[in-house]
């Protein structure tokens, strides 16, 4: 697999460190450092989810999950679109595959879990359409933008399919359930503006502000506190599988764990002084 290495002069100049079959893969340095950027990359199939980006996604997110200098992560598609779900163009069912059929759709549910498991931020940078497993790749990301041209649609049961990539999870506690099953039994391809009102969708921006808007965003988080936001985003997760005395008892143990950390007395010492703080991971 190819590595091409770009070192920029511009403070602000990503490079791309990672260029695979399907994706690239780019880090920030100068004022963007800290900010992966994960592009998928078959814009002539609207970034359409083949076995490779099955792969090539499930091998990035284990390998970010394991970097302390990784602090936020963007996900985006090349060429307008942000992926039109999984790539069906080999056909349908046939006396093979449903065989084999089981076991590939653990390996998609594999890289649902790697994406949920990252500690770090994600952010769905949502340009165009986002349907099917590619809308609910976006809704698997901690935050979500998208321009005003944008669409979604659970797109599976137009393709007599059911919901998958972790939809069946997420769609009920991000807009309930009766919201959930409209979307999934009309299939309706829907707007930005309606997703937000939705509620699936954090902001709306105008198509020529998006790129501005998230950098914005992930530079913010990038610089933010690294053990902590894991532990709150871990926390949150969790939060309609627990009780509340045992968020309570788990905030009680975060809490020790951030103030036994460099970053927290930073935060403090800056507070002090009156400057802004910078966190380490320590």
């Amino acid at each position: 697999m190819p590595t091409v290495l770009a070192v920029g002069i511009e403070a602000h100049r990503s490079s791309i460190v990672g260029r695979m079959e399907t994706i690239t893969v780019e880090r920030g340095s100068g004022a963007d450092e800290g900010v992966v950027t994960i592009t998928l990359n078959r814009p002539d199939k609207k970034n359409a989810i083949n076995a490779p980006m099955w792969d090539e996604l499930l091998a990035t997110f284990r390998d970010i999950a394991s970097r302390d200098d990784d602090r936020v992560v963007v996900i985006t598609g090349a060429g307008g679109a942000f992926c039109s779900g999984a790539d069906l163009s080999g056909g349908g069912a046939t006396s093979e595959r449903p065989r084999h059929q089981f076991h590939a759709m653990r390996h998609v549910g594999d890289v649902a879990l790697a994406l949920a498991r990252l500690p770090q931020p994600t952010v769905a940078k949502i340009g165009g359409v986002a349907a099917g497993a590619g809308a609910n790749l976006a809704f698997g990301c901690d935050l979500i933008v998208a321009s005003d041209e944008a669409r979604f649609s659970e797109i599976f049961a137009r393709r007599g399919l059911s919901v998958d990539f972790g939809g069946t999870w997420l769609l009920p506690r991000m807009i309930g359930l009766h919201r959930a099953k409209e979307l999934a039994f009309f299939a309706d391809i829907i707007s930005a503006k309606e997703a937000e009102g939705f509620g699936l969708v954090n902001r709306v921006v105008p198509a020529g502000q998006l790129d501005a808007f998230v950098d914005d965003w992930a530079r913010r988080l990038a610089a933010g506190p690294p053990i902590a936001l894991a532990q709150t985003k871990r926390m949150l997760n969790n939060a309609f599988e627990v009780t509340l005395e045992q968020a309570l008892e788990d905030e009680g143990w975060s809490q020790t764990v951030n103030f036994g950390t460099k970053d927290t007395n930073e935060a403090i010492a800056a507070f002090v002084e009156k400057r802004e703080p910078k966190f380490t991971g320590r």
